[in-house]
């Protein structure tokens, strides 16, 4: 609209009643608010930089969205759209551009400590992407480039993800397992057309873009009349149309479901519209779902796309649209744009168009009367190189102050799988229940649209809770939910398991393995879609607390992976970059570090790692022993207790007789000085994996000590009294050595070594408290570490790595020198990792600390999803200034341990363990060491 010949943009409106919206960009244009829709004035938008308060960033009232919403200059707030989450205007820029870290952001003195590891990196990359044509399971040439543009991500668990990001664009697509193309498909649009008395009066793309192609669509929408809001499984957009006292309020529903195990599956995403119409006239409203076949890249290339309409009735309930065939090899595909058919609505469409083209043909056709010509009959194949594209419209009428509802739904159908090594085939587990045979998108689409409304009540249900209680800070509620995106979107699959594909000779040991892993699948997320690996372990740790409260059977199921991946070897040698020794890819009865890559073949080749031999990382069997506990701990789960016992304990699988061995047997050997208490090995050997360690170590001793204090419940509980003496011996022996050698008076030292680094003060240093902390442990009679001790270790760092940091505002640094100074002594000392600060903040709240909790996660917050615009794409650490590293981590999903460390503050009274409703987490005191389980040792 605006000052353009009306005839090229195809309004069909007057000149006269055509308004410019002419910001900082002449080219934008849009309505201005008026009182009428006849006599409309020509009148320019005032820059939204006049009326921005002030602020600094990272310093505003928690009630208050901030600079995001500065430039929103509507009225409307949108329908029933609630007053938590994540909330910012269309027209918003975020004005700091940061920069993926690379090579050039190493300081001189680290890149001559890792130039050996930068050659045979090269070398390998090289190899990898010029001979074998793959890509890197971590790309350091090619990172992904900052786009503040993402969203809530459409789709269930494990069966591929679209994300439609804030501004309404379609940017980001992971269809094939754990690859992502980010990309904007630009017909993939809404589009809104309003006619009054016949006549179309209004037809506008909601969208900001200006492209190069359809180009006779009336594309800048005015950005400063609209905004959207983020509450993850669900988003709310809303749309103010200035001059035709109108608001369109577009909802997006995931089912994103806690403890369902079907719909949580579904490959799906609803977008509900409510149109109000605010003046006295009636009028006609259409909205338009385009939507192209592909994403307009490679896979489309060869052609043979096709479109047709589709009808299915069931159950009195009637859905329309198009199916959009994309068989491409290796993973065909068919996605579904469908529309409820209503007594109030009329459902229409176009089956093909070209989305390289003006699109003047299907604009003219909406423009004419409200609705889509809806020819029958599929559309020819395209040929090689040649684009397609279909749309469905929903119309309908509206009284004078009237409001209506138009449904759409978006669903793909994916059923079977290969992954890059194109060997094995997969099913998806939402095939269970809509069968394998690639035809199941109509029938997904129907059972979207039918349901969506008693998944919104599930949802409201499971977060009530968390938001009205009023003792909860709003960024907190906005990032509890939120992020919770990674559990879809980090490359998530989630399979199938034949029966047949299960190792039998393991049967006798872990009884309810098959049991498991046939019920509930097999389940596998990324490290970060920039660092391609499945389950990655020693990250999980952190992250894991999402997966056990909210669909813990999956939890189970990973576990029941990795424990079967333990007992496993693969002797091939191969070169570890960092060190350059040839070793193998994996030992038995050691944690792999991740089950695989998904350009290869993950479960059946594990450890995708190769920066590190993780044989020898003392972290790893550590954090199975404690998670293992942890999640009995929250399920009462005792078979699955009593299956995990001989893994962490017994060195062969076959074995009848309880010895140490196994993962703790492999752990044992890294104390060299048999004081109770293991060794860094005098490099990188755990989760920082750019973070030298030598000697007794803060980060790993604790670890080491919390898991001997499990092995100890664990032996009690399985009634192995030898078992039980012999760790507890350990663990005497161990307290003594950890509080000689490493506290300080005011925290634990980092190292034993003479580096000059040994004193820092290392922000993740009370992790094995934390976890105790989570399993009901570490107090009382089971405490491991003095209180007087963590409590003020956790002091020195909330006084150091997040007050004297930044100015407190952007979480905890990794390492701090006790004068208050970063330590940058290694690459990742003097970052912050967005998951550990979440895992700090929650020992905060566990030792009482609760407002530090906060201070110390809210910064975190603020930084990456109001200042740096990393929404939807938490990295997994960012330095105080320019950088920031791998977009889209798994470790930030650690902030469902503050909640838990919430609920357990509320129930610690309890004396049972009980289950709440809204999350299925066990909480308050649980099982004994000599309650509930008196015998459950293996045969």
């Amino acid at each position: 609209m605006g000052t353009q010949d009306p005839g090229n943009m195809g309004t069909g409106v007057p000149a006269s009643e055509q308004i410019s919206c002419v910001k900082e960009d002449p080219q934008v244009y849009c309505p201005e608010e008026t009182v009428g829709t006849k006599d409309v004035q020509v009148t320019d938008c005032k820059s939204p930089e006049d009326n921005r308060p002030q602020k600094e960033t990272g310093c505003c009232n928690p009630e208050d969205s901030g600079q995001l919403m500065a430039s929103y200059e509507g009225k409307a707030m949108g329908y029933q759209v609630p007053p938590f989450g994540w909330r910012i205007c269309l027209a918003h820029e975020f004005t700091e551009k940061r920069k993926p870290f690379q090579a050039n952001n190493v300081s001189l003195r680290n890149m001559i400590k890792h130039i050996g590891m930068g050659l045979r990196y090269l070398q390998w990359w090289y190899r990898k992407t010029q001979v074998e044509k793959k890509t890197p399971f971590i790309d350091m040439i090619n990172s992904v480039p900052l786009r503040q543009i993402y969203g809530c991500p459409l789709g269930g668990i494990g069966g591929g993800t679209i994300t439609r990001g804030w501004r309404g664009q379609f940017c980001r697509w992971q269809l094939n397992p754990g690859m992502y193309q980010h990309r904007t498909v630009i017909a993939d649009q809404f589009t809104v057309c309003l006619r009054r008395e016949g006549q179309t009066v209004y037809q506008q793309v909601l969208s900001l873009e200006r492209p190069s192609v359809l180009r006779s669509w009336n594309w800048g929408l005015c950005g400063y009349f609209a905004f959207y809001h983020a509450l993850y499984p669900r988003a709310w957009t809303v749309y103010q149309l200035p001059g035709q006292d109108v608001t369109l309020t577009c909802r997006q529903i995931t089912p994103i479901l806690p403890h369902d195990y079907q719909d949580s599956s579904l490959p799906v995403g609803v977008f509900v519209w409510d149109v109000e119409n605010e003046g006295d006239e009636a009028l006609d409203v259409s909205i338009m779902f385009s939507m192209r076949n592909g994403l307009g890249g490679g896979d489309d290339a060869p052609g043979g796309l096709w479109n047709e309409p589709f009808c299915l009735e069931h159950g009195g309930e009637t859905v329309q649209g198009l199916l959009l065939h994309h068989p491409t090899l290796p993973n065909p595909y068919t996605m579904a744009v469908a529309a409820r058919v209503t007594a109030d609505t009329t459902v229409t469409h176009i089956t093909a168009f070209d989305p390289d083209s003006t699109g003047q043909q299907v604009w003219q056709d909406l423009l004419q009367d409200g609705q889509l010509d809806s020819p029958a009959g599929q559309s020819t194949p395209t040929q090689k190189g040649v684009g397609i594209a279909g749309a469905v419209c929903v119309s309908s009428k509206l009284r004078p102050r009237g409001q209506c509802r138009l449904e759409f739904s978006l669903a793909w159908d994916m059923p079977r799988i290969l992954f890059g090594a194109k060997g094995q085939v997969h099913y998806r587990r939402y095939t269970r229940f809509f069968g394998q045979d690639g035809d199941a998108a109509p029938a997904l689409s129907h059972y979207a649209l039918c349901r969506y409304a008693e998944w919104e009540e599930r949802i409201s249900a499971w977060q009530s809770p968390v938001l009205d209680d009023r003792s909860l800070p709003a960024w907190y509620k906005s990032a509890l939910f939120n992020e919770l995106y990674f559990l879809a979107d980090g490359g998530t699959v989630w399979l199938e398991v034949r029966e047949d594909s299960l190792p039998e000779e393991l049967g006798r040991n872990m009884c309810h393995l098959c049991p498991t892993l046939r019920d509930y699948g097999r389940f596998g997320y990324l490290e970060g879609q920039e660092y391609r690996m499945y389950n990655t372990y020693d990250v999980h740790f952190y992250a894991s607390f999402a997966l056990i409260m909210l669909w813990p059977k999956l939890e189970l199921s990973l576990q029941y992976d990795m424990a079967l991946a333990t007992l496993r070897e693969d002797l091939t040698r191969r070169q570890y970059l960092m060190s350059g020794v040839m070793a193998p890819v994996k030992r038995r009865n050691v944690i792999p570090h991740d089950i695989g890559d998904p350009d290869d073949e993950p479960w059946l080749r594990v450890n995708a790692y190769l920066i590190h031999d993780t044989a020898d990382w003392k972290d790893l069997n550590l954090k199975f022993v404690l998670q293992v506990y942890r999640d009995y701990y929250l399920t009462g789960d005792q078979n699955f207790l009593k299956d995990m016992w001989p893994v962490c304990l017994v060195r062969d699988a076959h074995a009848v007789t309880s010895v140490p061995g196994a993962v703790m047997e492999s752990e044992m050997k890294f104390d060299k000085d048999h004081d109770g208490l293991i060794e860094n090995g005098g490099y990188a050997d755990q989760t920082y994996d750019g973070w030298v360690t030598t000697g007794p170590s803060a980060y790993c001793g604790g670890l080491w000590l919390a898991a001997v204090a499990v092995m100890v419940q664990m032996a009690a509980l399985c009634g192995a009294q030898d078992i039980q003496d012999k760790f507890s011996s350990i663990l005497h022996r161990g307290q003594e050595a950890y509080e000689r050698l490493l506290w300080n008076g005011r925290y634990y030292n980092y190292d034993s070594s003479s580096q000059p680094q040994s004193r820092s003060v290392m922000s993740d240093q009370c992790a094995g408290q934390w976890f105790l902390k989570a399993c009901g442990l570490g107090e009382g009679e089971t405490e491991v570490f003095p209180t007087p001790h963590v409590v003020r270790a956790l002091q020195t760092i909330f006084e150091l790595n997040v007050q004297a940091f930044a100015g407190g505002a952007m979480g905890a640094v990794n390492g701090m020198q006790p004068h208050g100074v970063p330590d940058k002594s290694s690459v990742q000392s003097d970052e912050v990792w967005v998951g550990v600060v979440y895992g700090l903040a929650a020992t905060m709240i566990q030792e009482g600390l609760t407002w530090e909790g906060f201070q110390t996660a809210e910064g975190c917050y603020r930084t990456v999803w109001e200042r740096l615009g990393l929404a939807f794409q938490t990295p997994e650490a960012y330095c105080q200034q320019r950088v920031f590293r791998s977009l889209a981590y798994m470790r930030p999903l650690s902030i469902w341990a503050m909640q838990l460390a919430l609920q357990q503050q509320q129930h610690k009274k309890a004396s049972r363990p009980k289950v709440e409703q809204g999350t299925g987490l066990r909480t308050g005191p649980m099982f004994g060491p000599k309650e509930a389980m008196a015998n459950v040792s293996p045969e």
